[in-house]
């Protein structure tokens, strides 16, 4: 009698457990159980890493690069653009026309837009 009384509470003790171990998210250093209609499954989340794509997403957003001023200079007419000065404001190429060589200022904007 005392081994089955033992055994039950044994169970019951442990059925509560995987009870409130379900009811609530675990998480151990960014890895989080979630449970859903397609059973337990694992999410791995890296902040720094999340955190580095949308600063690197915003870069992109907000200027021009000096291979977008040296492609937009290539269409100008240049040849062999080089980009000699980047500032915040903007961004200078030197390159070869048909009058020789020259130089062609781009404002660090979307789009590379020629001052």
């Amino acid at each position: 009698m005392n081994k089955m009384l033992s055994t039950v509470v044994l169970s019951s003790v442990l059925s509560l457990g995987a009870i409130a171990a379900v009811s609530t998210p675990a998480s151990a250093q960014d890895v989080e159980l979630r449970l859903g209609p397609d059973g337990i499954r694992p999410v791995i989340r890296d902040r720094d890493r999340d955190r580095d794509r949308n600063r690197e997403y915003g870069r992109r957003d907000r200027g021009c690069s000096p291979g977008e001023a040296r492609a937009a200079a290539r269409d100008e007419g240049f040849r062999r653009p080089e980009v000699v000065r980047v500032t915040d404001r903007s961004i200078t190429v030197r390159g070869w026309t048909s009058n020789g060589p020259d130089r062609i200022t781009f404002a660090n904007r979307r789009g590379c837009p020629e001052i």
